[in-house]
This record gives C-alpha cells, sequence and structure tokens, in this order.
C-alpha cells in the first residue's frame, strides 16, 4: 500500500460532526507535538519514500495542522485526530520507534 493510499482519508470536513466550543489549548498543543513527532520520523525515512510520496505524507500532514484549532473544538476529537495519528503511524512507524526505546 502506498503512502497517497494511506492517507487520503485524511481530509476531513471541518462542518462533519459535534462542537463543543472554545478550543481547548492543551489538547491541540498535544496533537501538535504527535503530528510534529510524525513529520521528524518521516524525515529520518525520507530515503525509503519517492519524493512524491513524501510530498503527499507532508501536504497530509500539513493540512491536519492548519485544521487542528477547528477539529479540537469537535466533541469527539480524541477519536477523530487519533484515528488519523493511527493512519500517520502505518506510514511513518512512530509508534515502534517510540516502544523501541522505551527498552532499556
Amino acid at each position: 500500500m502506498t503512502v497517497k493510499s494511506r492517507l487520503t482519508s485524511v481530509d476531513v470536513p471541518l462542518a462533519a460532526g459535534p462542537f463543543c466550543g472554545p478550543t481547548c489549548t492543551c489538547l491541540a498543543e498535544f496533537f501538535r507535538e504527535e503530528l510534529l513527532k510524525h513529520h521528524q520520523c518521516l524525515e529520518r525515512q525520507r530515503e525509503y519514500y519517492s519524493d512524491d510520496a513524501i510530498s503527499q505524507a507532508e501536504d497530509a500532514l500539513a493540512r491536519l495542522m492548519s485544521q487542528l484549532d477547528s477539529l479540537c473544538q469537535r466533541d469527539d476529537a480524541c477519536q477523530m485526530i487519533g484515528e488519523m495519528l493511527r493512519k500517520f503511524d502505518l506510514v511513518t512507524k512512530l509508534s515502534a520507534w517510540t516502544e523501541a526505546s522505551k527498552l532499556h
């Protein structure tokens, strides 16, 4: 499966889903840090993907990052953004890198 096919469903319409009010900055900052970790992991793996695949993944990360404050207003923000992070993890394998670093 290519990066493009894994990340095409990352687009989330902002009008979909219930909104719960002002953005929780703590939640937005947490997700922003997680997205940055995925981007850093993608950078470390750049040599293993085509330029086009990297570009598509970076575009998806940028779109999500630009919508993050609005998305965090949703009642289902943790679930929805968590699903998107899992899709990025299919590409970056960040969780595997993180789990390995916890081993002593």
